[in-house]
């Protein structure tokens, strides 16, 4: 039976992945971001009974992990309200706290529940915001919870909050032949983890379609590469490229109707765009160097890669129709694994000087900064908003994810023991 014949039974697990033996969650610690934090409270939301999930404690974890904010303990709430009614601004402004959070939760009489939050000014006493979402069924509570994370977090930032989404990555296990791989699919807390993929041999570069949908990954099948569609609604594993040589670095364009990726069977590795209606592919570069890790621009109309023509490693970019590219990168004797921040401006990748280090370069200036501390991290990519990156660093038990903001300040380390954590990507928003 094949690698991916197993994979494909795994996979339609999906929907029921109880029958799955329990894994770890991932371990998450956070440095920095004290200086200049916000200060906040997250009221104890009013909810019923039937409703477990504590909504006010998700909200209270995803603002405090960001290190935007620092958020006051229960404990030393002098009130706990749960309408603007009842609301008094002057506990509040004697602690110190700028913005409080208070909402409720009640039946909905169909099976689910409605939240209601109010973000308030506690120097006024007066709401900045207010929404009710609705909760369709238990399951959904850390969704709605992470949504008005996102909503409070876009408000006093001004920048989009990342909460409301997910992250792929995989854990490899164990040594030698008893080494295994596991694409893993948990909320951007780590929470809700799923394990759809099991395999014996690699899987490399998950990559998000723009819906959320699918998830396109490399793996082996009797140490041959190719390229898998595997579907987060079905469960089903479609194989989309599998050339002699190299088959790698998918890469969907933001529209969803191409993907990018690489393959060497013609020459040297080099870049290829596929439609994903027609199955025509293009190939865009030609040439005696290695070329290899696109990445789409945000408005679909470049593709960055790396490329060794100039010598060693380097950022280049190009029309994502084809035709000659630029050189990006000229900072440093190695540059590699780009990647663009969602409103384009910049691009993040992995410095090799003094170890490999995550780098963020501004496209219209050049200037180059250096975010982490090495030795050994790779596949930096933006969280969508652009205000974090997430990473894989080589750690003291292994591998594992890590985020910095983009000035450098705030980082937060997500472990798993027993296993490697490595090749992290980040779902879009959802929409």
């Amino acid at each position: 039976m094949s690698i991916f014949k197993r994979i494909v039974a795994a996979a339609a697990l999906v929907c029921g992945l109880s029958s799955l033996p329990a894994q770890a969650q991932l371990e998450i610690t956070v440095t920095g971001g004290d200086v200049g934090a916000l200060p906040i409270a997250i009221v104890p939301f009013a909810q019923p009974a039937g409703l477990t999930t504590d909504l006010a404690q998700v909200i209270n974890n995803d603002l405090q992990r960001s290190g935007r904010f620092r958020t006051l303990a229960r404990e030393e709430m002098r009130q706990r309200p749960s309408e603007m009614a009842s609301f008094d601004p002057a506990p509040w402004k004697q602690q110190g706290i700028d913005n409080v959070v208070i909402g409720k939760a009640w039946d909905d009489g169909k099976g689910g529940f409605v939240v209601r939050f109010f973000l308030v000014d506690s120097l006024s006493g007066k709401q900045i915001i207010a929404y009710d979402y609705p909760i369709r069924n238990v399951s959904q509570a850390r969704y709605a919870a992470h949504w008005i994370a996102d909503k409070i977090y876009e408000q006093l930032l001004g920048i989009p909050g990342y909460f409301n989404t997910k992250i792929a990555y995989v854990v490899a296990k164990g040594l030698g032949f008893q080494r295994t791989y596991q694409l893993v699919i948990a909320d951007s807390d780590g929470e809700n983890p799923q394990y759809p993929i099991n395999s014996r041999e690699t899987i490399m570069s998950p990559s998000w379609s723009p819906d959320r949908k699918k998830i396109a990954l490399v793996g082996y099948e009797r140490g041959r590469s190719a390229i898998y569609i595997y579907s987060t609604e079905t469960g089903q594993v479609q194989k989309l490229v599998s050339e002699k040589g190299i088959n790698g670095s998918p890469a969907w364009s933001p529209d969803g109707t191409k993907m990018a990726f690489v393959l060497s069977f013609e020459t040297n590795p080099d870049i290829y765009v596929m439609d994903l209606a027609t199955k025509q592919r293009k190939r865009l570069t030609d040439h005696y160097g290695i070329d290899t890790e696109p990445a789409w621009s945000p408005d679909g109309s470049k593709i960055v890669f790396t490329s060794d023509r100039g010598g060693k490693p380097q950022i280049y970019e190009m029309s994502a129709n084809g035709g000659e590219p630029r050189r990006l990168t000229f900072q440093g004797s190695q540059n590699l694994r780009p990647s663009y921040s969602p409103d384009g401006k910049s691009i993040v990748f992995v410095n090799t000087d003094g170890g490999q280090r995550v780098a963020v370069q501004d496209l219209t200036t050049g200037v180059m900064r250096v975010l982490s501390s090495g030795p050994l991290d790779e596949g930096p990519s933006f969280a969508p908003g652009g205000a974090v990156i997430i990473y894989s660093s080589q750690g003291p038990k292994g591998r594992q994810l890590e985020t910095v903001s983009i000035d450098g300040r705030v980082r937060l380390t997500m472990r798993q023991a027993g296993g490697d954590v490595q090749e992290p990507a980040w779902s879009p928003l959802m929409k």
